[in-house]
């Protein structure tokens, strides 16, 4: 893959388990897929993945690529008209959302959480297209920003793990005191 690294993913050498955040530059549509598919290999079951970009940033690309990885052989199209694409074939299953078409904050939050149920349920990971249409705060969320180059060369790519304090405190319920 041709794709170059920034900040602490390159002092480390490694791009599994960082607490922060890495910029990549995607040099094309192989290095975007090829994302994709790091990025399977870094999330679990239940994982809520938020896509950040403008039109033809990659964001479907990048799907693509994390679908291959999860062994989905049906073909990854952008989910706009349809809202949310399943495939439950994959390990784990991955829900595709695409929020574009919602104008209304109300819409897109009453779909994102019937998604995010479902995902829940079947254990699969949710990766959201056009999260800035939700009014929801997402804080265990991954996020991750696509944008172009000001070179118009390649994207560039910044991922945004949750904070290990919020993933740890998803996980651990509150005990009752009775």
């Amino acid at each position: 893959m041709n794709d170059k690294y920034f900040g602490d993913a390159e002092a480390s050498g490694s791009l599994i388990n960082q607490s922060t955040d890495e910029t990549r530059i995607l040099d094309d549509l192989e290095a975007t897929k090829g994302l994709g598919r790091e990025l399977a290999a870094r999330l679990k079951p239940q994982d809520i993945v938020l896509l950040e970009g403008p039109l033809g940033a990659g964001k479907t690309s990048l799907v693509q690529g994390l679908a291959e990885a999860l062994g989905i052989q049906e073909p990854i199209t952008s989910p706009t008209f349809a809202l949310a694409q399943h495939y439950p074939e994959g390990t784990p299953p991955l829900i595709h959302l695409d929020l574009y078409r919602l104008e209304q904050a109300v819409a897109a939050d009453d779909l994102f959480l019937q998604e995010e149920e479902e995902a829940n349920a079947i254990g699969a990971l949710l990766m959201v297209e056009w999260p800035e249409r939700l009014s929801l705060a997402l804080p265990d969320a991954w996020r991750l920003t696509l944008r172009y180059q000001s070179d118009g060369e390649g994207r560039l790519a910044t991922i945004h793990p949750p904070f290990p304090a919020q993933r740890k405190e998803q996980n651990q319920r509150p005990k009752s005191s009775n």
